[in-house]
């Protein structure tokens, strides 16, 4: 099993996109360099009470630059340090890339993004990608409300449609509801889906995908102890022994996040 190391990233930029929402950019060297779609960091704060890391998807990789940006959401004191940190003042512990991510190379021409909430950061990386490649992206981006995010990222590179839980902006509903509305699977000749998200949302988005016959692939979000396989704190139910364990489940830290729809019970 490789070992990762702790780098120490420089700050430069930590900026709210929405309520309790931030982005960060910092500078990560190899670790930027060799990060993969859909992959995560982990963060050390400074509280040595807090032993655990937090594990961060990555948002955008600018390999060239040596750049990463990851864009997360405020849940409790840990993340809270995140948010004050300055930049071109401050650094953070980090180490990665960890998971594995989207297959980017095995897809078809004509992908559907189903994001929702926090999960969506990790998409805005694939849809680039996928436009850098002469393939088609079509994002469905989920909010509670009209306070959104990343909206206008994601317009850059591919068709964007937004559903809203209270009707606010977009069509009223879920992902779900927004892609049966627009008949986009049929559209746009959806050849494969990828997705992040909530639970409720991605068991939609499995169903969604499977029963069209259309590979599907999910980022699963697990509270992370180790962030490298080897805790077994983060498993799912999976549908064939997992040889590390012996038993029917998968590492979302080490097998994951990415998983195909039919490896795993959601």
């Amino acid at each position: 099993m490789e070992l990762k190391s702790k780098f120490r990233a420089e700050i430069l930029e930590n900026t709210e996109l929405s309520e309790g929402v931030f982005s960060m950019w910092v500078k990560a060297g190899e670790i930027a360099r060799t990060a993969g779609t859909g992959q995560f960091v982990s963060l050390y704060t400074r509280d040595g009470s807090r032993l655990l890391p937090r594990p961060i998807s990555i948002c955008e990789i600018d390999r060239e630059n040596e750049k990463l940006r990851l864009v997360y959401r405020v849940v409790g004191e840990g993340t809270a340090e995140f948010a004050r940190l300055v930049p071109d003042l401050d650094n953070i512990e980090i180490v990665g890339s960890l998971g594995k991510g989207f297959p980017i190379d095995k897809v078809g021409n004509s992908v559907l993004l189903f994001g929702g909430g926090i999960g969506i950061p990790p998409l805005l990386e694939a849809a680039k990608e996928l436009k850098s490649k002469g393939k088609m992206a079509t994002v469905i981006l989920g909010y509670r409300t009209n306070d959104t995010f990343l909206v206008e990222d994601f317009e850059k590179y591919a068709e964007v449609i937004i559903a809203t839980d209270d009707g606010s902006l977009g069509c009223k509903g879920t992902v779900i509801d927004a892609a049966n509305e627009f008949k986009v699977a049929e559209k746009y000749g959806i050849t494969d889906i990828f997705s992040c998200g909530p639970m409720p949302m991605l068991r939609g988005v499995k169903e969604y995908g499977e029963s069209r016959n259309i590979p599907t692939y999910i980022s699963l979000e697990e509270k992370m102890a180790c962030g490298i396989g080897v805790c077994l704190g983060c498993v799912c139910e999976s549908k064939e022994v997992d040889h590390h364990s012996n038993v029917t489940n998968k590492r979302v830290c080490k097998d994951g996040p990415v998983f195909l729809s039919t490896e795993v019970i959601i």
